[in-house]
């Protein structure tokens, strides 16, 4: 596990330089309450301090029926600000505040009062929270690390402080998840996005343990970033799989503060749709982070559906497939053992039958490196293959990264799941998660 965690530390875990930009009028603090008992850092703030127009927000939540106390808080504070006004986000680890009744929900707002006061705003606030479900947060440990971070350790915009913040959402994750990446618009404007996300399992988000946060310094309209949010969300942190299981808390959020001095984007600007593809890209890259972190995964299992009848059945037979603990398993086991995947996509709930027709499936194993042959059939217009190259296979499936390929040749639509493989690692993890 040490040996791998370096490697992805080295290789995925910052998509950032030391002297990467970040977006403008934003500061970050942090700091170790005591709630985690290793001392680890472990709460966050991050605050817009750009004054000069109305910041918007935008969130998805966890459709999850347990729904923890900050997500139905935090869902209660967008609808009553109708997302605008919204310049602070407050964060921990170690504890969910799930599942804990009326008192569960007076410690959110506490939380949320806390920065309000700190910040001189009223229902400015969002409150977020990750780690074991069914415990109450500590909150002299929460009020007193709120007091720090506005108190005497400050806020920062540079790496290190950003870097912090991320680390301080962690709980079983191996390494923290920043990403921060400029872009262009055809008028030549430049803007910025970052966004952090913690989380190794339980994932299976639905929001039509993750949490992410996107910031920008675009001006964007409360409802236009609500509708690119909503669609970046379906493709990708609604992409992804690890262990099936989806959270109490899963939360996606984005704050636009509009530092950068340009027009306001709303839903009939020319520049909405390439903003709203933008998005999807950064966010697709910050989720692909949270399947490489998978909870003692050894593979990223790129699923992609293609030429199907609908989106939203390629989606739902990507999931099917994603989601099998016997092809999670078999992919652990560099087993090709491609009958588990047309399994899951027999069983897979379609809105319409017609997207998939047995006689038109194709299924092949992809590399992802330079190896030849990079595309291994399986299954050619509903046949099986009959004499399958295993030891090609076992080379594919050895690979840290793959791609299984499915064509069902019904349409012109496509999606694509990000998972990883499931191995003993999982269970050792998982069966001592509260010790």
């Amino acid at each position: 596990m040490l040996q791998r965690s370096k490697q992805l530390i080295d290789k995925y875990a910052l998509y950032v330089p030391k002297t990467g930009s970040f977006p403008k009028g934003f500061e970050v603090g942090y700091t170790a309450s005591g709630v985690k008992k290793n001392g680890s850092l472990d709460l966050g703030v991050i605050l817009n301090t750009n004054k000069s127009r109305p910041s918007t927000a935008a969130a998805v939540f966890t459709t999850n029926k347990f729904k923890a106390a900050p997500v139905l808080t935090s869902k209660k504070v967008l609808e009553t600000a109708r997302g605008k006004n919204i310049n602070a986000i407050v964060v921990n680890s170690g504890c969910a505040n799930s599942v804990t009744g009326d008192l569960g929900m007076k410690d959110a707002q506490v939380m949320i009062d806390l920065v309000n006061d700190k910040i001189g705003q009223k229902n400015s606030t969002l409150v977020m929270s990750t780690g074991v479900i069914g415990q109450r947060l500590q909150m002299d440990k929460i009020s007193t690390g709120i007091n720090k971070i506005f108190g005497e350790e400050k806020f920062g915009s540079d790496f290190n402080s950003w870097l912090n913040v991320a680390k301080s959402i962690c709980t079983t994750d191996t390494f923290p998840k920043l990403v921060t990446s400029r872009f262009k618009l055809p008028s030549g404007t430049e803007y910025t996005l970052t966004g952090m996300a913690k989380g190794a399992g339980m994932i299976c988000p639905n929001m039509a343990t993750l949490l992410g946060f996107i910031v920008t310094d675009l001006p964007i309209e409360s409802k236009a970033l609500q509708k690119m949010l909503t669609f970046a969300t379906t493709r990708s942190f609604n992409c992804i799989s690890v262990d099936g299981d989806m959270s109490t808390n899963d939360t996606i959020c984005m704050l636009a503060n509009g530092a950068i001095d340009t027009k306001e984007i709303n839903e009939d600007s020319k520049d909405f749709e390439q903003v709203k593809l933008q998005v999807t890209e950064f966010a697709q890259r910050l989720a692909q982070l949270v399947v490489r972190d998978g909870e003692g995964s050894t593979k990223f299992v790129t699923v992609n559906v293609k030429n199907a009848l609908h989106f939203e059945d390629a989606k739902i037979i990507a999931e099917s497939i994603s989601n099998s603990m016997l092809v999670k398993t078999a992919l652990y086991g560099q087993d090709a053992n491609w009958g588990r995947i047309l399994c899951a996509i027999g069983y897979a709930k379609l809105n319409d039958l017609k997207s998939l027709d047995v006689n038109k499936i194709n299924v092949s194993f992809i590399a992802t490196d330079n190896s030849e042959p990079r595309e291994l059939k399986l299954v050619a217009n509903g046949v099986p293959q009959l004499e399958i190259d295993e030891t090609r296979a076992s080379e594919i499936l050895a690979l840290n990264d793959l791609e299984v390929s499915v064509d069902l040749g019904t349409g012109d639509q496509a999606a694509q799941f990000w998972t990883c493989d499931l191995s003993h690692e999982y269970v050792t993890i998982n069966g001592d998660y509260r010790s």
